[in-house]
């Protein structure tokens, strides 16, 4: 699945040890993939995969993985952290997987997740636009 989402490659990166799957109670359905306690990523109940920031940090060390992220000036680095959504203006570089309503992790100028969400256009309009979101962040890593 990880593979489909983001990229050939990137399910090589996801760890072989310590990984726990957590079913839903109600529907049997996967709800919840940890990796040694940690929430590594929250499955909706479309099917989708929704990363968490621990689960973006993770999987940063593949490049294609990295197609899939948006980096940001450090001042718009501090406001993802928050959880607060990042804009246009403040995007250094936008990968090409990066595709509206698809889910992207939010990197600082260094290479570190601050954030993870979904993007509200394709990546190579977000460094052409001067205003407007370019990720709705649903997590960051403060």
């Amino acid at each position: 699945m990880l593979d489909y989402l983001f990229g050939r490659g990137v399910g090589s990166q996801l760890p072989r040890e310590g990984l726990e799957v957590v079913y839903s109670r109600r529907s049997g359905r996967i709800k919840l993939v940890l990796h040694n306690k940690r929430v590594f990523a929250t499955v909706k109940p479309s099917g989708a995969i929704a990363l968490s920031v621990y689960g973006a940090s993770l999987l940063t060390r593949s490049r294609t993985f990295r197609k899939s992220c948006v980096v940001v000036t450090d001042e718009a680095a501090a406001f993802v952290k928050q959880g607060k959504s990042a804009f246009c203006k403040f995007v250094i570089e936008a990968g090409s997987n990066v595709y509206p309503k698809g889910e992207v992790a939010v990197l600082d100028r260094v290479g570190r997740v601050v954030g993870v969400g979904s993007a509200t256009m394709r990546g190579e309009f977000m460094r052409e636009f001067k205003s407007g979101v370019a990720v709705k962040v649903r997590e960051g890593s403060g």
